[in-house]
């Protein structure tokens, strides 16, 4: 009986290796061939890669941000400050938005000046102004800048062009 128990375990060993055998070699392709090493290590590049950008170097006293910035009249009152830039379509700098009058943010309002209305003579560091050619009464004056509705640009002794309407 022992025998025959050891010639059964024999056979099923020998089967299950039959087994595993004619397994590995059934492997898909695809499977061996992700083991395998890369063929070539050198990095393709494509044919439309961007080229590099092109860069500039501002030093820290030829140029300053303008938005938060101060603005004071020639008669060196308060005009509020600048928060928007204003572009045309080809991105020239038309105008600047400022936030005038009130207190704390109450009760001030936004107007749009010509950008060729401002002075940045003066400005050195962070605490400098800007200044803009037009009286506080003027400014006063001007129409409130509201998003999505036309500009009213207030400009400094008619030296704004108007914007061509593209048709």
């Amino acid at each position: 009986m022992r025998v025959i128990g050891v010639l059964i375990l024999s056979v099923v060993i020998a089967g299950g290796l039959a087994v595993a055998t004619r397994a590995a070699e059934d492997q898909p392709a695809a499977q061996n061939e992700a083991k395998a090493p890369p063929a070539s290590t050198v990095p393709v590049t494509p044919k439309d890669a961007a080229p590099p950008p092109s860069v500039t170097i501002i030093g820290a006293s030829d140029a300053h941000g303008v938005l938060g910035r101060d603005v004071r009249s020639a008669a060196d009152e308060d005009m509020g400050r600048i928060v928007d830039v204003i572009v045309d379509r080809e991105g020239h700098v038309r105008a600047a938005a400022i936030d005038f009058g009130g207190f704390l943010g109450v009760g001030s309002r936004k107007i749009v000046v010509d950008w060729n209305a401002l002075r940045f003579g003066k400005i050195a560091n962070k605490k400098d102004s800007i200044t803009l050619e037009l009286t506080k009464a003027q400014v006063a004056a001007a129409p409130e800048y509201k998003e999505d509705t036309p500009i009213v640009v207030l400009g400094a002794s008619g030296s704004l062009q108007p914007l061509q309407a593209i048709q």
